[in-house]
């Protein structure tokens, strides 16, 4: 089924993770496609530095939401292979429609993918494209990220490692807005894993966390090698997780998604998004910095490596961070773990305004948008890529391009 290759192909990432590290832990990085083509050139240079000053084990490349990226992350992680990283493309489901098929857009990237030497792919069903804020399958198409790791065993066999995502809290679609009621009779389970937002508690309740388990349970039995999960600031909630796993009969390694605290902004909107659960010390000291750039990005490193020595005294072994395309932070958690040494001085962040990402251009519902009437928060999406947006206590509605995401 797949060309043979004379061309020197990556590990599995499943077997670089079955050998123990020889320090501290292992390292894994994680990057996406930038907009611009300044912005794909210095993430070329900046993958290169912290591959050699952080000897990572895989780096992985994100795959743009509704498909918005599936050239550009290709080539990106084709890159990365051929510049010695162990590369862990991202795959989504959405938006892969290619000459009337479904799903030949799937197995071009796979076998393009292949043919390039990487042999690592992460698994995904994928985000809403643009202009949508609920996904949606293709007629004909994958439904989601367990068609694809089932699709990938069938058409490819044993040939690339798989991984998946999982979610300690619960995947968004499964965390629900509580009433009062509901949450003065949460159970222990719930009320150490729900989120609180502008006054509003969420959870992924129990029945639906179980549900949540056994379906990344047929993911693994499926043929997914390992699980990367999803962003979280709670450490207990990791392993509770991972105890949650072991019970579930997922026996794989689960490898943990740590998010780089790098500004006020994003980390607001980020958790605000995903229903994140921030606990209230985070959340005090967060408040209590806003407007310190600096400081945000110190106790940053602070945080991160407090939540890192937590999970390696639990028997973690890799670190994977989801970098933002940064450094600074990524730098300062591992010297301050004493994984690396003398890295945060070395960090440059001078190209950090070409660092953002190619869907980071549309505006989803709660973004700040600005237009010719002034600025304001996007209330809704229509499917037309019309938005209504609240300016100075009015609702109005600005068509599609009319309006410009405010970062």
């Amino acid at each position: 089924m797949c060309s043979a290759t004379d061309k020197t192909v990556d590990p599995k990432i499943i077997d670089l993770l079955n050998k123990d590290p020889e320090g501290l832990a292992h390292v894994s990085l994680e990057y996406f496609p930038p907009r611009t083509e300044q912005g794909v050139k210095n993430l070329h240079a900046r993958m290169e530095r912290m591959l050699a000053n952080t000897k990572c084990l895989y780096t992985d490349m994100t795959w743009g939401a509704g498909g918005s990226t599936a050239e550009l992350s290709l080539e990106l992680a084709l890159h990365a292979q051929k510049t010695g990283h162990v590369s862990n493309l991202h795959l989504t489901c959405t938006n892969m429609e290619k000459d009337g098929d479904p799903i030949k857009g799937v197995h071009d990237a796979l076998q393009e993918a292949y043919d390039g030497g990487v042999r690592n792919i992460v698994a995904l069903r994928g985000d809403p494209q643009e202009g949508e804020n609920e996904w949606t399958a293709t007629k004909g198409g994958f439904t989601c990220a367990l068609d694809l790791v089932k699709y990938i065993r069938k058409e490819f066999g044993d040939d690339f490692g798989i991984s998946v995502a999982g979610y300690p809290e619960g995947h968004p679609n499964r965390i629900s807005e509580l009433s009062e009621e509901e949450v003065k009779n949460m159970s222990e389970s719930e009320s150490s894993r729900c989120c609180t937002h502008d006054g509003i508690t969420y959870v992924c309740k129990d029945d639906d966390y179980k549900k949540e388990m056994d379906y990344l349970k047929e993911k693994v039995d499926a043929g997914a090698d390992f699980i990367i999960t999803q962003m979280f600031f709670d450490a207990e909630v990791f392993k509770t997780f991972v105890e949650d796993c072991r019970t579930w009969g997922i026996n794989c390694p689960v490898v943990p998604g740590l998010m780089c605290i790098n500004a006020y902004a994003g980390f607001k909107k980020m958790t605000k998004f995903c229903k994140t659960r921030v606990p209230k010390a985070l959340e005090e000291k967060m408040d209590s910095m806003k407007d310190d750039a600096d400081a945000i990005k110190k106790f940053g490193v602070d945080y991160g490596a407090e939540v890192c020595r937590t999970l390696l005294e639990s028997g973690v072994k890799i670190l994977h961070f989801y970098t933002l395309n940064l450094e600074k932070v990524v730098y300062g958690i591992t010297d301050e773990l004493g994984i690396t040494s003398g890295l945060t001085e070395q960090s440059n962040e001078s190209d950090a305004k070409d660092m953002v990402a190619v869907g980071s251009a549309w505006a989803r519902v709660g973004d700040t948008v600005k237009c010719s009437s002034g600025q304001g928060v996007v209330k809704e999406i229509k499917s037309d890529g019309a938005a209504v947006v609240e300016i100075d206590g009015k609702d109005v509605q600005l068509a599609k391009g009319s309006y410009e995401k405010v970062f």
